[in-house]
Protein backbone atom coordinates (compact mmCIF):
# COMPACT_ATOMS: atom_id res chain seq x y z
CA UNK A 1 0.00 0.00 0.00
CA UNK A 2 1.36 3.68 -0.84
CA UNK A 3 1.46 5.74 2.00
CA UNK A 4 0.33 9.20 1.73
CA UNK A 5 2.35 10.10 4.42
CA UNK A 6 3.35 9.31 7.71
CA UNK A 7 0.79 7.80 9.17
CA UNK A 8 0.47 4.46 11.76
CA UNK A 9 -1.15 1.65 10.04
CA UNK A 10 -3.95 -0.30 11.13
CA UNK A 11 -5.36 -3.67 10.32
CA UNK A 12 -8.93 -4.41 10.81
CA UNK A 13 -9.85 -7.98 11.82
CA UNK A 14 -13.59 -9.20 11.56
CA UNK A 15 -14.32 -5.77 9.47
CA UNK A 16 -17.19 -5.60 8.75
CA UNK A 17 -18.15 -2.75 6.37
CA UNK A 18 -16.19 -1.16 8.40
CA UNK A 19 -17.24 0.90 11.05
CA UNK A 20 -13.96 0.52 13.09
CA UNK A 21 -12.12 1.11 10.03
CA UNK A 22 -13.46 4.06 9.48
CA UNK A 23 -12.90 5.63 12.95
CA UNK A 24 -9.65 4.61 13.29
CA UNK A 25 -9.20 6.39 9.91
CA UNK A 26 -10.36 9.17 10.83
CA UNK A 27 -8.12 9.57 13.86
CA UNK A 28 -5.18 9.79 11.78
CA UNK A 29 -4.32 5.83 10.89
CA UNK A 30 -4.25 4.12 7.02
CA UNK A 31 -6.09 0.88 7.27
CA UNK A 32 -3.95 -1.26 5.11
CA UNK A 33 -5.77 -4.27 5.63
CA UNK A 34 -8.89 -5.39 6.78
CA UNK A 35 -10.53 -9.42 7.10
CA UNK A 36 -14.22 -10.34 6.93
CA UNK A 37 -15.71 -13.88 5.90
CA UNK A 38 -18.81 -12.47 4.53
CA UNK A 39 -18.23 -11.33 0.66
CA UNK A 40 -20.82 -9.03 0.82
CA UNK A 41 -19.93 -7.30 3.85
CA UNK A 42 -15.98 -7.94 2.32
CA UNK A 43 -16.91 -6.41 -1.11
CA UNK A 44 -19.11 -3.09 0.79
CA UNK A 45 -15.54 -2.52 2.49
CA UNK A 46 -12.99 -2.61 -0.50
CA UNK A 47 -16.21 -0.32 -2.11
CA UNK A 48 -15.77 2.19 0.52
CA UNK A 49 -11.48 1.92 1.90
CA UNK A 50 -10.52 1.86 -2.21
CA UNK A 51 -6.34 1.91 -0.63
CA UNK A 52 -7.42 -1.14 2.11
CA UNK A 53 -6.75 -4.61 0.99
CA UNK A 54 -9.61 -6.01 1.81
CA UNK A 55 -9.21 -10.32 2.52
CA UNK A 56 -12.21 -12.31 2.52
CA UNK A 57 -11.47 -15.35 4.72
CA UNK A 58 -11.70 -16.40 8.25
CA UNK A 59 -8.89 -15.09 11.01
CA UNK A 60 -8.57 -19.02 11.82
CA UNK A 61 -6.99 -19.57 8.28
CA UNK A 62 -4.60 -16.66 8.26
CA UNK A 63 -1.44 -16.30 9.60
CA UNK A 64 -0.14 -12.49 10.19
CA UNK A 65 2.84 -13.40 7.61
CA UNK A 66 0.11 -14.02 4.80
CA UNK A 67 -1.60 -10.89 5.91
CA UNK A 68 1.33 -8.92 5.74
CA UNK A 69 2.39 -10.76 2.39
CA UNK A 70 -1.31 -9.78 0.73
CA UNK A 71 -1.26 -6.06 2.31
CA UNK A 72 2.45 -5.17 0.74
CA UNK A 73 3.20 -5.01 4.25
CA UNK A 74 6.41 -7.27 4.40
CA UNK A 75 8.94 -5.57 6.76
CA UNK A 76 6.74 -2.69 7.56
CA UNK A 77 5.66 -1.85 11.15
CA UNK A 78 1.90 -2.35 12.10
CA UNK A 79 0.51 0.14 14.96
CA UNK A 80 -2.44 -1.34 15.83
CA UNK A 81 -4.72 -4.58 15.27
CA UNK A 82 -8.28 -3.99 16.08
CA UNK A 83 -11.42 -5.94 15.81
CA UNK A 84 -14.70 -7.71 17.24
CA UNK A 85 -14.30 -11.30 17.51
CA UNK A 86 -17.89 -12.86 18.16
CA UNK A 87 -17.47 -14.36 21.41
CA UNK A 88 -19.82 -17.28 22.36
CA UNK A 89 -19.37 -20.33 25.11
CA UNK A 90 -19.73 -19.14 28.38
CA UNK A 91 -21.48 -22.01 30.25
CA UNK A 92 -19.12 -24.59 30.25
CA UNK A 93 -18.97 -25.36 34.22
CA UNK A 94 -15.37 -26.12 35.19
CA UNK A 95 -14.02 -25.36 31.49
CA UNK A 96 -11.93 -22.38 30.42
CA UNK A 97 -14.31 -20.39 28.13
CA UNK A 98 -11.09 -19.75 26.49
CA UNK A 99 -10.81 -23.58 25.74
CA UNK A 100 -14.22 -23.26 24.49
CA UNK A 101 -14.05 -24.44 20.16
CA UNK A 102 -16.42 -22.19 20.11
CA UNK A 103 -14.31 -19.14 20.76
CA UNK A 104 -12.23 -19.80 18.28
CA UNK A 105 -11.85 -16.87 16.74
CA UNK A 106 -11.12 -15.14 19.71
CA UNK A 107 -8.03 -17.03 20.29
CA UNK A 108 -7.16 -16.28 16.81
CA UNK A 109 -7.22 -12.89 17.28
CA UNK A 110 -4.65 -12.80 20.19
CA UNK A 111 -2.78 -15.16 18.20
CA UNK A 112 -2.75 -12.58 15.33
CA UNK A 113 -2.05 -9.65 16.87
CA UNK A 114 1.45 -11.76 18.44
CA UNK A 115 2.31 -12.49 15.14
CA UNK A 116 1.74 -9.41 13.62
CA UNK A 117 4.04 -7.78 16.89
CA UNK A 118 1.81 -4.49 16.55
CA UNK A 119 2.33 -2.45 19.85
CA UNK A 120 -1.27 -1.96 20.09
CA UNK A 121 -4.52 -3.31 20.27
CA UNK A 122 -8.04 -2.83 20.60
CA UNK A 123 -10.67 -5.22 21.35
CA UNK A 124 -14.12 -4.50 20.49
CA UNK A 125 -17.70 -6.34 21.98
CA UNK A 126 -20.85 -6.51 23.29
CA UNK A 127 -21.50 -5.35 27.23
CA UNK A 128 -22.81 -8.22 28.07
CA UNK A 129 -19.16 -9.81 28.29
CA UNK A 130 -18.78 -7.91 31.26
CA UNK A 131 -21.87 -9.38 33.23
CA UNK A 132 -22.27 -12.38 35.59
CA UNK A 133 -19.77 -15.21 34.20
CA UNK A 134 -18.71 -13.54 31.27
CA UNK A 135 -16.83 -11.69 33.21
CA UNK A 136 -14.50 -14.86 33.37
CA UNK A 137 -14.05 -15.11 29.75
CA UNK A 138 -12.75 -11.54 30.14
CA UNK A 139 -10.32 -12.06 33.04
CA UNK A 140 -8.91 -15.15 31.05
CA UNK A 141 -8.05 -12.78 28.00
CA UNK A 142 -6.60 -10.31 29.99
CA UNK A 143 -4.24 -13.10 31.07
CA UNK A 144 -3.92 -14.27 27.35
CA UNK A 145 -2.50 -10.91 26.52
CA UNK A 146 -0.20 -10.51 29.30
CA UNK A 147 1.06 -13.95 28.70
CA UNK A 148 1.82 -12.72 25.22
CA UNK A 149 3.28 -9.67 26.12
CA UNK A 150 0.67 -7.26 26.67
CA UNK A 151 -0.08 -5.28 29.46
CA UNK A 152 -4.44 -3.78 29.34
CA UNK A 153 -5.85 -1.77 30.51
CA UNK A 154 -7.69 -1.85 33.72
CA UNK A 155 -10.63 -1.53 34.40
CA UNK A 156 -11.83 -2.13 30.88
CA UNK A 157 -14.53 0.17 29.98
CA UNK A 158 -17.81 -0.19 28.36
CA UNK A 159 -18.51 3.15 26.28
CA UNK A 160 -22.04 4.82 25.06
CA UNK A 161 -22.05 6.25 21.57
CA UNK A 162 -23.98 8.61 22.81
CA UNK A 163 -21.81 10.25 24.99
CA UNK A 164 -19.72 10.49 22.07
CA UNK A 165 -21.25 12.33 19.97
CA UNK A 166 -23.15 9.84 18.45
CA UNK A 167 -27.53 10.09 18.04
CA UNK A 168 -27.91 6.79 19.32
CA UNK A 169 -27.95 4.64 22.81
CA UNK A 170 -25.79 2.24 21.94
CA UNK A 171 -23.29 0.22 24.69
CA UNK A 172 -19.80 -1.38 23.42
CA UNK A 173 -17.32 -3.08 25.36
CA UNK A 174 -13.33 -1.99 24.47
CA UNK A 175 -10.51 -3.30 26.13
CA UNK A 176 -7.11 -1.59 24.59
CA UNK A 177 -3.37 -2.93 25.45
CA UNK A 178 0.07 -2.39 24.25
CA UNK A 179 2.97 -4.84 24.05
CA UNK A 180 5.14 -3.89 27.54
CA UNK A 181 7.44 -0.99 26.90
CA UNK A 182 4.77 0.54 24.85
CA UNK A 183 2.61 3.33 26.61
CA UNK A 184 -0.96 2.90 27.75
CA UNK A 185 -3.80 4.80 26.04
CA UNK A 186 -6.17 5.89 27.97
CA UNK A 187 -10.09 6.16 27.29
CA UNK A 188 -11.45 8.81 25.63
CA UNK A 189 -13.60 11.46 27.36
CA UNK A 190 -17.07 12.65 26.32
CA UNK A 191 -17.79 14.44 23.51
CA UNK A 192 -21.34 17.25 23.07
CA UNK A 193 -24.68 15.38 22.92
CA UNK A 194 -26.39 15.35 19.00
CA UNK A 195 -29.81 14.49 18.66
CA UNK A 196 -31.79 12.24 16.34
CA UNK A 197 -33.38 15.58 14.48
CA UNK A 198 -29.88 17.32 14.14
CA UNK A 199 -29.02 13.72 12.41
CA UNK A 200 -31.97 13.74 10.40
CA UNK A 201 -34.04 16.91 9.86
CA UNK A 202 -31.59 17.86 6.67
CA UNK A 203 -32.54 14.49 4.28
CA UNK A 204 -34.86 14.30 2.16
CA UNK A 205 -38.23 12.04 2.23
CA UNK A 206 -37.59 8.83 0.39
CA UNK A 207 -41.00 8.13 0.32
CA UNK A 208 -40.78 11.47 -2.58
CA UNK A 209 -39.03 9.23 -5.30
CA UNK A 210 -40.34 6.58 -6.80
CA UNK A 211 -36.89 5.30 -8.35
CA UNK A 212 -36.41 4.58 -4.77
CA UNK A 213 -38.91 1.65 -5.38
CA UNK A 214 -35.95 0.13 -7.44
CA UNK A 215 -32.90 1.45 -6.55
CA UNK A 216 -31.17 2.61 -3.67
CA UNK A 217 -29.78 6.53 -4.84
CA UNK A 218 -31.38 9.00 -6.79
CA UNK A 219 -30.32 12.97 -6.60
CA UNK A 220 -32.24 15.15 -4.66
CA UNK A 221 -32.62 18.95 -2.68
CA UNK A 222 -31.12 18.73 1.03
CA UNK A 223 -32.22 20.90 3.58
CA UNK A 224 -29.61 23.19 5.42
CA UNK A 225 -28.79 20.44 8.38
CA UNK A 226 -27.17 20.79 11.96
CA UNK A 227 -23.59 21.29 12.02
CA UNK A 228 -23.66 16.80 12.11
CA UNK A 229 -25.12 16.92 9.34
CA UNK A 230 -23.63 19.34 7.42
CA UNK A 231 -20.08 17.06 8.32
CA UNK A 232 -21.67 13.96 7.41
CA UNK A 233 -22.54 15.26 3.92
CA UNK A 234 -18.82 16.13 3.49
CA UNK A 235 -20.25 20.13 3.25
CA UNK A 236 -18.46 21.52 6.29
CA UNK A 237 -14.76 20.60 7.54
CA UNK A 238 -14.43 18.46 10.84
CA UNK A 239 -11.53 19.43 12.62
CA UNK A 240 -10.99 16.06 14.21
CA UNK A 241 -11.51 14.23 11.01
CA UNK A 242 -7.95 13.36 9.57
CA UNK A 243 -9.72 10.54 7.25
CA UNK A 244 -9.02 10.81 3.40
CA UNK A 245 -11.68 12.55 1.31
CA UNK A 246 -13.66 11.05 -1.23
CA UNK A 247 -14.97 11.78 -4.45
CA UNK A 248 -19.04 12.17 -3.51
CA UNK A 249 -21.57 13.82 -4.96
CA UNK A 250 -23.45 15.48 -1.52
CA UNK A 251 -26.79 16.07 -3.65
CA UNK A 252 -26.74 12.24 -4.02
CA UNK A 253 -29.22 10.55 -1.92
CA UNK A 254 -27.95 7.17 -1.61
CA UNK A 255 -28.67 3.63 0.68
CA UNK A 256 -31.94 5.22 1.11
CA UNK A 257 -34.11 2.19 -1.32
CA UNK A 258 -38.02 2.65 0.12
CA UNK A 259 -39.99 -0.06 2.28
CA UNK A 260 -43.32 -0.37 1.43
CA UNK A 261 -46.44 -0.48 4.26
CA UNK A 262 -50.18 -0.58 4.40
CA UNK A 263 -51.63 2.45 5.20
CA UNK A 264 -53.37 0.44 8.24
CA UNK A 265 -49.56 0.27 9.79
CA UNK A 266 -49.05 3.98 8.67
CA UNK A 267 -51.80 4.67 10.85
CA UNK A 268 -50.54 2.70 13.40
CA UNK A 269 -47.14 4.82 12.98
CA UNK A 270 -48.95 8.10 12.96
CA UNK A 271 -50.35 7.78 16.63
CA UNK A 272 -47.55 6.66 18.37
CA UNK A 273 -46.00 8.91 20.59
CA UNK A 274 -42.47 9.77 20.00
CA UNK A 275 -40.02 7.67 22.25
CA UNK A 276 -42.75 5.15 22.91
CA UNK A 277 -42.98 1.49 20.83
CA UNK A 278 -45.93 1.20 18.62
CA UNK A 279 -47.93 -2.05 20.32
CA UNK A 280 -48.30 -4.18 17.10
CA UNK A 281 -45.43 -3.91 15.53
CA UNK A 282 -43.62 -3.47 18.78
CA UNK A 283 -40.98 -0.64 16.65
CA UNK A 284 -40.02 2.38 18.64
CA UNK A 285 -40.79 5.95 17.25
CA UNK A 286 -37.44 8.14 17.72
CA UNK A 287 -37.98 11.28 19.69
CA UNK A 288 -36.62 13.63 17.83
CA UNK A 289 -35.16 15.17 20.86
CA UNK A 290 -33.57 12.60 22.15
CA UNK A 291 -30.95 9.71 20.41
CA UNK A 292 -32.00 6.72 18.94
CA UNK A 293 -32.28 3.16 20.91
CA UNK A 294 -29.66 0.55 19.64
CA UNK A 295 -29.88 -0.48 16.15
CA UNK A 296 -29.25 -4.01 15.53
CA UNK A 297 -28.48 -6.01 12.45
CA UNK A 298 -30.96 -9.12 12.97
CA UNK A 299 -29.68 -12.47 12.62
CA UNK A 300 -27.67 -14.09 10.22
CA UNK A 301 -28.56 -16.36 7.07
CA UNK A 302 -27.65 -19.33 9.56
CA UNK A 303 -30.10 -18.20 12.10
CA UNK A 304 -32.75 -17.55 9.38
CA UNK A 305 -32.29 -14.39 8.28
CA UNK A 306 -34.54 -12.23 10.42
CA UNK A 307 -34.25 -8.02 10.31
CA UNK A 308 -34.34 -6.58 13.59
CA UNK A 309 -37.37 -4.37 14.36
CA UNK A 310 -36.39 -0.50 12.73
CA UNK A 311 -37.02 2.34 14.26
CA UNK A 312 -40.40 4.79 13.01
CA UNK A 313 -39.03 8.04 11.55
CA UNK A 314 -40.31 10.92 14.15
CA UNK A 315 -42.45 12.79 11.85
CA UNK A 316 -42.72 10.41 8.55
CA UNK A 317 -44.88 7.09 9.35
CA UNK A 318 -42.67 4.79 7.93
CA UNK A 319 -39.70 2.55 9.33
CA UNK A 320 -36.01 4.90 8.54
CA UNK A 321 -34.13 4.01 5.77
CA UNK A 322 -30.84 3.01 5.52
CA UNK A 323 -28.99 6.29 4.86
CA UNK A 324 -31.15 7.15 7.69
CA UNK A 325 -29.72 4.37 10.14
CA UNK A 326 -25.99 5.29 8.68
CA UNK A 327 -26.52 8.94 9.86
CA UNK A 328 -27.38 7.73 13.59
CA UNK A 329 -24.93 5.53 13.31
CA UNK A 330 -22.13 9.02 12.20
CA UNK A 331 -21.50 7.26 8.66
CA UNK A 332 -20.70 9.93 6.60
CA UNK A 333 -23.18 10.19 3.25
CA UNK A 334 -20.64 9.29 1.23
CA UNK A 335 -20.36 6.20 2.97
CA UNK A 336 -22.20 3.47 0.99
CA UNK A 337 -24.20 0.38 2.05
CA UNK A 338 -25.23 -2.76 -0.06
CA UNK A 339 -28.15 -1.84 -2.29
CA UNK A 340 -30.40 -4.56 -0.45
CA UNK A 341 -32.50 -3.51 3.09
CA UNK A 342 -31.75 -6.48 4.59
CA UNK A 343 -27.76 -6.75 3.89
CA UNK A 344 -27.58 -2.77 4.59
CA UNK A 345 -29.06 -2.79 8.12
CA UNK A 346 -27.18 -5.47 8.76
CA UNK A 347 -23.96 -3.49 7.78
CA UNK A 348 -25.45 -0.70 9.64
CA UNK A 349 -26.45 -2.86 12.68
CA UNK A 350 -22.86 -4.44 12.89
CA UNK A 351 -20.86 -1.96 12.79
CA UNK A 352 -19.17 0.20 15.64
CA UNK A 353 -20.02 3.99 14.96
CA UNK A 354 -17.50 5.70 13.61
CA UNK A 355 -17.19 8.63 15.45
CA UNK A 356 -16.95 6.20 18.92
CA UNK A 357 -14.37 4.20 17.20
CA UNK A 358 -12.33 7.97 16.33
CA UNK A 359 -12.08 8.75 19.98
CA UNK A 360 -10.83 5.45 21.33
CA UNK A 361 -8.52 5.27 18.26
CA UNK A 362 -7.67 9.15 18.86
CA UNK A 363 -6.29 7.96 22.62
CA UNK A 364 -4.19 5.07 21.14
CA UNK A 365 -2.71 7.24 18.31
CA UNK A 366 -1.92 9.48 21.37
CA UNK A 367 0.00 6.80 23.39
CA UNK A 368 1.52 5.78 20.09
CA UNK A 369 3.28 9.18 19.80
CA UNK A 370 1.86 10.52 16.35
CA UNK A 371 1.07 13.61 15.69
CA UNK A 372 -2.34 13.43 13.41
CA UNK A 373 -1.55 14.28 9.88
CA UNK A 374 -4.44 15.46 6.96
CA UNK A 375 -3.88 13.51 3.75
CA UNK A 376 -4.04 15.64 0.15
CA UNK A 377 -4.73 12.34 -1.31
CA UNK A 378 -8.73 12.50 -2.37
CA UNK A 379 -9.83 9.20 -2.83
CA UNK A 380 -12.15 7.64 -5.77
CA UNK A 381 -14.71 4.98 -4.17
CA UNK A 382 -14.83 1.59 -5.95
CA UNK A 383 -16.63 0.17 -8.24
CA UNK A 384 -20.71 -0.02 -8.01
CA UNK A 385 -21.50 -3.44 -8.94
CA UNK A 386 -19.31 -3.80 -5.79
CA UNK A 387 -22.67 -2.99 -3.37
CA UNK A 388 -24.91 -5.21 -5.81
CA UNK A 389 -23.26 -8.35 -5.43
CA UNK A 390 -25.46 -11.43 -4.38
CA UNK A 391 -23.83 -13.76 -2.25
CA UNK A 392 -22.43 -16.05 -5.37
CA UNK A 393 -21.65 -13.13 -7.27
CA UNK A 394 -19.27 -11.82 -3.94
CA UNK A 395 -17.61 -15.02 -3.58
CA UNK A 396 -16.25 -15.17 -7.13
CA UNK A 397 -14.99 -11.80 -7.12
CA UNK A 398 -12.84 -12.58 -4.02
CA UNK A 399 -11.65 -15.79 -5.57
CA UNK A 400 -13.19 -18.44 -3.74
CA UNK A 401 -13.80 -21.99 -3.99
CA UNK A 402 -17.12 -21.70 -2.21
CA UNK A 403 -19.36 -19.26 0.02
CA UNK A 404 -17.95 -19.61 3.03
CA UNK A 405 -20.92 -19.05 5.17
CA UNK A 406 -24.85 -20.18 4.89
CA UNK A 407 -26.90 -17.82 2.28
CA UNK A 408 -29.74 -16.06 2.89
CA UNK A 409 -33.20 -18.78 2.41
CA UNK A 410 -36.01 -15.89 1.44
CA UNK A 411 -39.41 -16.15 3.65
CA UNK A 412 -42.75 -15.98 1.49
CA UNK A 413 -44.26 -12.66 1.61
CA UNK A 414 -46.83 -13.42 3.98
CA UNK A 415 -44.54 -14.83 6.57
CA UNK A 416 -42.26 -11.67 5.88
CA UNK A 417 -45.41 -9.54 6.37
CA UNK A 418 -47.40 -11.47 9.35
CA UNK A 419 -46.34 -9.10 12.07
CA UNK A 420 -45.75 -5.72 10.43
CA UNK A 421 -47.49 -5.74 7.58
CA UNK A 422 -44.81 -4.61 5.24
CA UNK A 423 -42.35 -6.27 3.27
CA UNK A 424 -38.15 -5.96 3.54
CA UNK A 425 -35.97 -6.08 0.95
Amino acid sequence: MAKDTERPIGIDLFSGAGGLSLGFEQAGFDIAAAVEIDPIHAAVHEFNFPRSTTICGSVSELSGAEIRRRARLEGCRIDVVFGGAPCQGFSMIGKRALDDPRNRLVQDYVRLVVELETPYFVFENVRGLTLGEHRRFLDELIAAFNAAGYDVVEPYAVLNAASFGVPQDRLRLFLMGARKGFGLPSYPAPSPPVNVREALSDLPDADAFPALMDGDSVRARFGKGSTYARRLRGIEADPLDYGYRRLFDPELLTSSARTTHTAKSRSRFASTRHGETEPVSRFHKLDPLGVCNTIRAGTDSARGAFTSPRPIHYERNRVITVREAARLHSFPDWFRFHVTKWHGFREVGNSVPPLLARAVAAEVRRAAGFRPSRPRTILELGDERLLRLTMAEASRHFGLAKIPIATRVRRNASAATSQAEFVYG
